[in-house]
């Protein structure tokens, strides 16, 4: 997958306190829809008595995100899941999901009131998570015995590449996502290895 734009380093959770109302958020890293169900379905099972889990994502480079998405839980419509999705876009972060899990501490906050602690919560966790920028990659695939595997994995460790998936059949067959600026180093390595590889753009 190839990344230039900044994402979350890891899960990051803060609390914050509005009118005796708990605001949990959660950020975590996200590169697919089950992702955001995964990081959901735990926050669902840490806080089974929260009266609302709003949420919003965006996956791909800020700006021009492939998908992003938000919901309010049964908090009234655009209080939560957009004042969310909002902070997520102004701090121009992908591949991202911010959930924030509230009890409700029994003093109404108003539509208002709800958009601001819903974007406070939100900014709170964006603000401290350390963000991290992949740098692009292209996809390679290779084929070689098993013999060179353990040379290529070193090879891949030593230059920031990674090794995605490996299919050992009659040959062993590797897909890797190796850093852009690596590209030539990486052929010549396959060449000097007598390994047969090809790069998906």
């Amino acid at each position: 997958m190839k990344k230039d734009y900044p994402v979350p380093a890891g899960y990051l959770e803060r609390e914050t306190e509005v009118k005796k109302s708990r605001f949990i958020a959660r950020v975590a890293p996200v590169s697919s829809r089950d992702d955001v169900k995964t990081w959901l379905e735990q926050a669902h099972k840490d806080h089974p008595d929260a009266r609302h889990i709003c949420w919003a994502y965006q996956i791909g480079r800020p700006g021009s995100a492939a998908e992003a998405a938000m919901n309010d839980d049964g908090e009234p419509s655009g209080t939560a899941g957009k004042p969310i999705l909002n902070v997520i876009q102004h701090k121009d972060m992908g591949d991202v999901l911010v959930m924030v899990i509230r009890y409700f501490g029994g003093i109404k906050l108003g539509a208002g009131g709800l958009v601001r602690a819903y974007a406070g919560a939100a900014e709170s966790v964006l603000s401290a998570v350390d963000r991290v920028v992949h740098q692009p990659v292209i996809d390679a695939r290779v084929i070689l015995s098993f013999a060179d595997e353990q040379p290529l994995r070193h090879w891949c460790e030593v230059h920031g590449a990674t090794v995605d998936s490996v299919d050992y059949g009659s040959s062993v067959q590797a897909r890797l996502s190796v850093p852009e600026n690596r590209v030539r180093e990486f052929g010549a390595f396959c060449d000097a290895q007598k390994l047969d590889y090809s790069f998906e753009r």
